[in-house]
């Protein structure tokens, strides 16, 4: 019986001093996202293609745009990655963005399905 006693104060012990290690890990290491969305201009899905891929710079983790609402969602870190940086790039690959609008010599390379003006 009092060998059964000590397994148990035992194995509490170590389960305490498990949780308690698991509350006193490095917080340093996680890192912070930001998500936010604005209008980028486009029609289809060779935009969204475009728009989606010229947003995936380093830092940012999801990139989605809807053809239906023009709204581009980004999940990003903004330690690595500004959201004016991420608008920049896609207004070099032609599609407006809500602060940066496209080359015209750019804008006028694009296929016909997508152009917008």
């Amino acid at each position: 019986m009092r060998t059964v006693k000590l397994f148990i104060a035992t194995l509490f012990v170590v389960a305490l001093g498990a949780t308690s290690f698991a509350q006193t890990q490095d917080q340093s290491k996680v890192v912070a996202t930001k998500t936010e969305s604005f209008t980028v201009s486009g029609k289809c899905g060779m935009c969204k293609t475009r728009i989606e891929k010229a947003a995936k710079v380093e830092g940012v983790s999801k990139a989605e745009w809807s053809d239906e609402t023009k709204l581009l969602t980004i999940v990003y870190d903004p330690a690595k990655v500004t959201s004016d940086a991420i608008q920049k790039k896609i207004a070099a690959v032609g599609h407006d963005t809500e602060k940066y609008k496209a080359d015209a010599k750019v804008y006028d390379a694009l296929p016909g399905c997508c152009k917008y003006r």
